[in-house]
């Protein structure tokens, strides 16, 4: 046996595998994924083992030791060369095959680099030829790995390599419009196995283990959810209680397969995701959290946990809708994404909360969960009846819909707060005045960045003895997940002390903390319910009946002030609500929702060019679009900056040392600014030292350059 030691699948710098052990690597994962699927595993076990044979042409072993000394308008891909092995394969293997090689890294047409194989055949003079340079000399060395790997081998001649060439390009010449089920699988198999050889033994026994989730099978009458039965035959679930009924426990006891809990901030997720992994420490469930700052939750830097949370088989993962857009729009890996997805219960948490482009994308991504055969679980505090209406039609309606809602008598009970309306900010110091020397814990709620900072000036300077903390997304990634831990570990613990806490709407969902008064901006209806879910949020029985006092103040009159809110939304929301102390009576909240948004615009992003539209997928198979698709539909924390002072380290750091130092930021705010942009990591661009402090965050006015004017929103 020769498995060829010498070839290498990676590079010095990137871990310096040899070939053998990364195919191998990657048909074990493959045929875990395959038995999941129930697909073919021995198709599966070929496809891992051909998908990167190409990489034995000295002209990529070249590349990876001197990738300098690299021919002027030289191509060559890797994968289009493994291709002429495509014989050893069965016939009846072979297009499945193709599909996991062929387009494992790129687009197989319309390339964001034309660099897949049907750009390549179309401009390269001869795009054969240049992948085939000394063929003979080297096919026999990848013929041997093979052979070392177990695959039944013969000797492939150019012509017949030439022969296997032209297949492949016919067969993705006629590709068809579809998801392909074994490029995700191949694209899942290869990134675990390449994230996780060098690092220990491939924990392949921890993919796809159904998680036991008989913890939430408890019953306490302060949570009336969980008095109400779970099983139904119906497929998916709609359920509408205040905050603090037993929402969650309810959503995980319709679950009956593997899990993704979807919530809208980071913050949510990274409380859930603590919740979660604590409730099931017993089991042998595996739970992750995914979203760009994820491995900061790694307790212990435990490699394991770090590169699973990135890939497919968790039994729970934690994750934002972001991370499932993808399959809307078609960006590179949305297929591994479908293919975990498939088959397992998606719960959508506080669906009402995302902004008005995130909640249509949110839709359409309901319409895909059906079509791969999901079970979806939707919870909400708060929703507009328009909305409710649009996704109990995507589920099925009621045939197919357990519909879960509390009666008045018990929607009464959590009744919880006085709402007091005030003209503006300076009519709020004495209400945070007497708090302080009430010994309350206050809670003070902006709806932009900057606004948030210069009241927490302001705070600072009048009261520089009482315990405070400014929150919002614009910080470092490491200085943010500090701030969550210390306002649920400790202010949220303080007792008979004050504190307060200015924040911006990162603490509307899931985040489990009680206040004592909330002063907040107008904001939505939805929103601002779920503002007040942080003020008198412990329900016992000694609290049902008690109220706690929250301030709204009017909304701005200029539409720039109001941002990233419709100033008309606003206004509406000012005058549905109580005032002067009148209770916020949670049987009436629907009624108010409702008037403020009796229609809600289901098409106001541009979908062209989405994958999937009205139960059909909509691109070519083994296609994808660029990822500035996505990042222009959403932009949100699409982009990171770093501190000048954080430069070369970010340079010479780790990826998860680099996720500490990056600051969540809008693409469209960075973009044609003429800002330093590292070609390291995720790009960040570079701002001035000046523009960030650790207490306070992102500093606009501190920083000369145009762009921060628009960091307003969160």
């Amino acid at each position: 046996m020769n498995i060829h030691t010498e070839i290498l699948a990676k590079s010095e710098q990137n871990g310096r595998i040899c070939l053998y052990q990364h195919l191998k690597n990657v048909a074990d994962v493959a045929r875990v994924v395959a038995n999941y699927l129930c697909l073919d595993e021995k198709v599966a076990i070929e496809g891992a083992l051909l998908h990167d044979i190409g990489k034995t042409s000295p002209l990529f072993q070249q590349s990876i030791i001197s990738p300098n000394r690299k021919r002027p308008g030289a191509v060559f891909r890797h994968e289009i060369a493994s291709l002429f092995f495509i014989s050893l394969v069965k016939k009846k293997h072979r297009d499945a095959v193709i599909d996991m090689v062929v387009a494992h890294h790129k687009s197989i047409y319309k390339d964001a680099r034309e660099l897949g194989i049907l750009d390549l055949d179309d401009n390269m003079e001869d795009c054969f030829m240049e992948h085939s340079r000394g063929f003979e000399d080297w096919s026999h060395i990848a013929l041997e790995i093979l052979e070392s790997l177990g695959m039944k081998t013969h000797v492939v001649s150019l012509e017949e390599a030439e022969e296997n060439y032209g297949y492949v390009i016919d067969y993705c010449e006629n590709k068809s419009k579809g998801c392909s089920e074994w490029r995700g699988l191949l694209m899942a198999a290869d990134h675990m196995a390449s994230a996780m050889e060098t690092e220990f033994e491939m924990p392949l026994d921890k993919l796809f283990i159904k998680p036991d989730l008989s913890f939430y099978d408890r019953r306490n009458e302060l949570y009336p959810l969980s008095l109400i039965s779970a099983d139904s035959a119906k497929k998916h679930t709609l359920v509408t209680a205040p905050t603090g009924a037993g929402k969650t426990d309810f959503l995980l006891r319709r679950c009956q397969g593997r899990v993704f809990y979807t919530l809208p901030f980071q913050a949510s997720i990274n409380a859930m995701y603590d919740r979660i992994k604590a409730d099931l420490s017993d089991t042998d469930a595996q739970v992750y959290l995914l979203h760009a700052a994820s491995n900061l939750k790694v307790e212990d830097n435990k490699v394991e946990e770090s590169i699973m949370q990135r890939h497919v088989g968790a039994s729970v993962k934690v994750l934002t809708p972001h991370q499932m857009a993808s399959i809307v729009f078609g960006i590179k890996g949305y297929e591994a994404m479908a293919m975990d997805l498939r088959g397992c219960d998606v719960i959508l948490d506080e669906i009402h909360t995302y902004s008005d482009v995130m909640q249509s994308i949110v839709l359409r991504i309901i319409e895909i969960l059906v079509a791969l055969d999901c079970r979806i679980h939707v919870g909400t505090a708060t929703m507009p009846t328009v909305l409710y209406e649009k996704i109990l039609e995507l589920l099925g309606g009621l045939e197919a819909v357990y519909e879960v809602k509390l009666d008045a008598t018990t929607i009464q009970s959590f009744n919880r707060h006085q709402i007091y309306k005030l003209d503006d900010m300076e009519n709020a110091y004495d209400v945070i005045a007497s708090a302080v020397k009430s010994h309350s814990k206050v809670l003070i709620v902006c709806n932009q960045v900057k606004r948030a900072q210069e009241l927490y000036e302001t705070i600072e300077y009048l009261y520089p003895d009482v315990k405070k903390m400014l929150v919002h997304s614009r910080f470092k990634r490491m200085d943010r997940a500090r701030l969550e831990t210390d306002l649920r570990e400790d202010f949220n613990k303080l007792e008979n002390a004050s504190c307060i806490v200015v924040s911006t709407q990162v603490v509307e969902v899931s985040l489990d903390i009680s206040f004592d008064v909330m002063i907040t901006e107008c904001a939505p209806i939805d929103a601002l319910t779920q503002r007040f879910g942080r003020i008198n949020r412990k329900r016992t029985r000694e609290t049902i009946g008690h109220y706690k006092p929250i301030y709204v103040i009017a909304p701005p009159e200029d539409e720039n002030d109001a941002l990233p809110y419709s100033l008309d939304v606003l206004n509406a929301t000012f005058c549905v609500l109580p005032s002067d102390g009148g209770i916020m009576e949670e049987c009436h909240v629907q009624e108010m929702i409702d008037k403020v948004y009796p229609d809600i615009d289901f098409h106001n992003i541009d979908y062209t060019g989405v994958a999937f539209s009205n139960g059909s997928w909509l691109m070519k198979e083994l296609c994808h679009y660029p990822k500035s698709v996505l990042l222009e539909a959403l932009d949100i924390n699409s982009a990171v900056c770093i501190t000048e002072e954080d430069k070369e380290m970010y340079l010479s750091a780790n990826g998860l040392e680099r996720i500490e130092m990056e600051i969540p930021v809008s693409y469209h705010s960075m973009a044609h600014r003429n800002l330093d942009q590292l070609d390291k990591g995720t790009r960040p661009f570079v701002v001035p030292n000046k523009g960030y402090d650790k207490e306070k965050g992102l500093l606009p006015d501190m920083c000369k350059t145009e762009y921060y004017q628009s960091f307003e929103i969160l």
